[in-house]
């Protein structure tokens, strides 16, 4: 076994089926339920909730690949010891890992701006916008000091976590299609959709599934990983599924789409005015809190340790800026600075259209490299990664056209930002390449860091 797959520094075995699957939901349901209903049925229009089942759709294609590198590589690196496996030590895996670590940051800035948003409900401060970035960072901040705290306490608190805002989402589905008598009339074809705006929502929606990949990120804490990562992943999805179509159609069943678009930023929180009134509010604002506050230690938890493989590994440049403490701690702060520098800079809508399409080009790569490298290492049956990168090249498509023609900014920042990360990559590992460090066999560094 290789260091980077059996390094020291990582609590080994501490984490069960039941909390991985705590931290797994507790990333998505903390960003996609509370943070993109409105904003996907800004696109889908009426066709919102169908938007999240096709995207849980694409997404259980897609964590065939996993599931099935997972089996046979668990490791603390998750998809950057899955991209070595498949493409060697080299840029498109450098590259590629580090899109899905800033789309995970993308998605912990996101969150962060979705509880400054649900927390300002609880005051009259409308017209203070400026305190959501300033609420955002705070979460951030609270959240690095607990994950220093270690694995154990974040286990323990993501499941408690889990079933308190699970429990607690259920009973505001449950009376908001109560209280709609099971009447949508908001569900159906609007003036906004058209096969365009549902696949383009269907791949912002699709971030709110993307949370199981935190779960591939844990592969040495989880106890016997090539069982139970599987069924960590498959379990996490499936609660989500359920969850996510229930919200959406309690939803449907009390606001209109004009109101749901008018108020996409905190969509569940105005939904539970005309089912429960101010009580209901206040309770929906909590609810978002718990989940957002849950995620974000969570996704920080598993980032974190990412953009440590990726140091161990020698895929990144890694600098200690006199910091104490192992890597682990430096990449914890740096994915906090990161977050905080994203929660400050843009709002809700441009950070998830960022996310998803980092997230998806990633999601590509992982795909082709099953079909084309390890598809018979890893025993995986060819034509489900075909669906699934075919799945990823439509929506994709779709998206950047409909971006262009609406918010061309996002498109110039996210080509910009891969642009960047491919040539820094090529650059960094030609100067190591130069720099004569000698490599074992299967492409990891002699060296420690």
């Amino acid at each position: 076994m290789s260091n980077a797959e059996s390094s020291g520094n990582y609590e080994k075995n501490s984490l069960s089926v039941t909390g991985s699957v705590a931290m797994g939901t507790g990333v998505m349901i903390g960003a996609g339920i509370f943070a993109l209903t409105g904003q996907v049925a800004e696109q889908a229009g009426g066709l919102f909730p169908l938007a999240f089942l096709a995207a849980g759709m694409v997404a259980g294609f897609s964590a065939y690949s996993y599931v099935k590198m997972a089996e046979h590589y668990p490791s603390a690196g998750g998809i950057a010891m899955f991209l070595m496996k498949a493409y060697g030590k080299g840029t498109v895996t450098a590259a590629m890992s580090l899109l899905m670590y800033f789309s995970m940051v993308i998605n912990e800035s996101l969150v962060a701006r979705t509880f400054g948003t649900y927390t300002l409900q609880l005051f009259d401060a409308k017209d203070n916008r400026f305190l959501v970035p300033v609420l955002g960072v705070g979460l951030l901040v609270a959240a690095f000091i607990v994950n220093i705290l270690g694995n154990k306490f974040i286990s323990t608190f993501s499941t408690v976590s889990a079933a308190i805002k699970i429990s607690g989402i259920l009973i505001f589905a449950a009376a908001g299609l109560w209280v709609s008598g099971l009447t949508f009339e908001s569900v159906g074809v609007t003036e906004r959709t058209s096969a365009g705006s549902f696949l383009s929502a269907t791949a912002l929606a699709l971030l709110a599934y993307k949370g199981f990949t935190t779960i591939t990120n844990s592969g040495s804490e989880i106890k016997e990983p090539k069982k139970n990562i599987g069924r960590s992943i498959i379990l996490s999805l499936s609660v989500c599924l359920v969850v996510y179509l229930l919200v959406a159609f309690a939803v449907a069943g009390n606001l209109s789409v004009a109101e749901i678009i008018k108020n996409r930023d905190y969509a569940l929180a105005e939904a539970a005015r005309p089912a429960f009134g101010q009580w209901g509010t206040y309770f929906t604002v909590g609810l978002a809190i718990v989940a957002t506050i849950s995620g974000l230690i969570a996704s920080t938890f598993a980032v974190s340790r990412m953009l440590a493989m990726l140091s161990e590994m020698k895929l990144v440049p890694h600098k200690h800026f006199g910091m104490p403490g192992n890597i682990q701690k430096h990449t914890l702060v740096y994915t906090v600075v990161f977050a905080i520098t994203l929660t400050i800079l843009f709002d809700l809508s441009r950070i998830a259209s960022l996310g998803a399409i980092f997230y998806i080009v990633m999601d590509m790569a992982v795909h082709w490299g099953v079909l084309r490298h390890v598809h018979d290492k890893v025993k995986a049956n060819r034509w489900i990664p075909v669906i699934a990168l075919l799945l990823d090249v439509m929506i994709l498509g779709v998206f950047l056209w409909m971006k262009a023609t609406s918010d061309m900014l996002v498109i110039w920042v996210a080509l910009g930002g891969i642009l960047f990360i491919f040539v820094g990559e090529k650059l960094f590992l030609s100067w190591k390449k130069e720099d004569g460090e000698p490599l074992h066999a299967d492409g990891h560094s002699a060296q420690r860091v």
